[in-house]
């Protein structure tokens, strides 16, 4: 039974002080709802994304309120926790749910509340995807894990570090330049015209990573609907099919040690994605990549099949993975230039890749794509999902 998306939403991402994590996903929802056009009572169940709704929040065992928020009493909904990768874990969970035969429509989607929380309470919130043990308590957060990652890279690839600097900064260049367009977007309208210098020179969060190779905390929210290919044929005509999905786990980075540069979970669930879609790296037309560091962006291509490793960094300063490149990647921004609510990043990345498969993503349109991959990242390499999308 193949399954797709018929309904994609999404609020503005951003600050929202004045909503909470269910309104921000109920937003999303009933956008998605309408989207899909389809009635409240076609939604069998809920799969929800949420990393540290507890801390920024004080709120726990939100599946259950998202329901009720949204009109849907006593159906099944359940929480999905992956860090970053949260709702990319709940989307892959219902889509094996609908294939399997268990509903017919679901709703997919996740929200996190970071850029309201502050930063103290952000950064020691999302440290908690670290290992508790021997990696927080050594002082690390997430800009120390990809600036380890970035200078592992320079030396394993013999690549001077400034030279790698620059290369990085293109990310960032491309990123906010397209985030800059996107309405959506949490930078929208802001550091569109950045040059390399810029990001360069921007404040040193961690050596070698700037202010502008990292990106923001994010409030925010994003939902789909997920259905079989019956019910999709019977409501709509611009279903977009998911063709596979991926996902892998790894351990603490003393224990991937120099693997941390080839994203080794990452690779394993790419390629379980290319098997169960029956297409390769060359098939796909443009990708959404878990950029949440210039660094990253650079070590998920290399992982997923696009390039050598070694060789993303020159494939990126050489515009490849520009809009009117070989590979487009991130036309709406990516992490860098749209936000990173973590909850909800995956299903926002869903959300593009639909809007942009179906033509509809008005303001940075990658021409005549057929098919689109999404990588999502939780943790320092801790969970990995990839999900290949298509028009059928």
């Amino acid at each position: 039974m193949r399954v797709a998306v018929i309904g994609v939403g999404m609020t503005k991402f951003g600050k929202h002080p004045d909503k909470s994590l269910v309104d921000l996903f109920a937003y999303a929802f009933f956008e998605a709802l309408e989207d899909a056009n389809i009635e409240l009572k076609n939604v069998e169940a809920i799969y929800f994304g949420n990393f540290v709704g507890e801390m920024t929040d004080g709120s726990a065992n939100l599946s259950g309120f998202v329901a009720d928020e949204v009109g849907l009493k006593n159906i099944p909904a359940i929480r999905y926790e992956g860090a970053c990768a949260s709702s990319s874990v709940a989307f892959r969970e219902a889509v094996r749910a609908v294939k399997a035969g268990y509903y017919n429509c679901v709703a997919v989607g996740g929200a996190e509340k970071l850029l309201s929380a502050g930063t103290a309470i952000g950064t020691r919130a999302l440290a908690m995807a670290v290992d508790g043990v021997y990696e927080m308590t050594a002082g690390l957060t997430f800009p120390g894990v990809f600036a380890l990652a970035a200078r592992y890279y320079a030396k394993k690839y013999e690549i001077p570090l400034q030279k790698l600097r620059e290369m990085m900064a293109q990310v960032s260049v491309k990123n906010h330049k397209y985030g800059a367009a996107n309405p959506k977007a949490q930078f929208y309208g802001k550091y569109g015209d950045l040059k390399v210098e810029d990001v360069l020179n921007s404040r040193m969060i961690c050596s070698p990573l700037t202010l502008l190779d990292c990106c923001p905390m994010t409030d925010g929210g994003s939902a789909v609907i997920v259905a079989n290919e019956k019910f999709a044929k019977e409501v709509c005509d611009n279903s977009v099919y998911v063709l596979g999905t991926g996902q892998a786990s790894g351990g603490s980075l003393f224990r991937q040690g120099e693997d941390i540069i080839k994203a080794i979970p990452r690779k394993i669930a790419a390629e379980m994605a290319f098997r169960e879609a029956k297409i390769t790296p060359k098939d796909v037309d443009f990708v959404e990549v878990h950029d949440c560091f210039t660094i990253a962006e650079i070590i998920a291509l290399e992982a997923m099949g696009f390039f050598e490793y070694g060789t993303a960094c020159y494939a990126t300063a050489e515009g490849v993975t520009s809009i009117d490149g070989d590979l487009p990647v991130n036309p709406d921004g990516g992490l860098i230039g749209k936000g990173h609510p973590v909850g909800a990043t995956g299903t926002s990345q869903i959300y593009t890749a639909v809007k942009q498969l179906r033509n509809e993503f008005k303001w940075n349109q990658v021409e005549d794509a057929r098919i689109a991959m999404t990588d999502t990242l939780g943790g320092d390499f801790g969970t990995l999902v990839n999900i290949i999308l298509g028009v059928d």
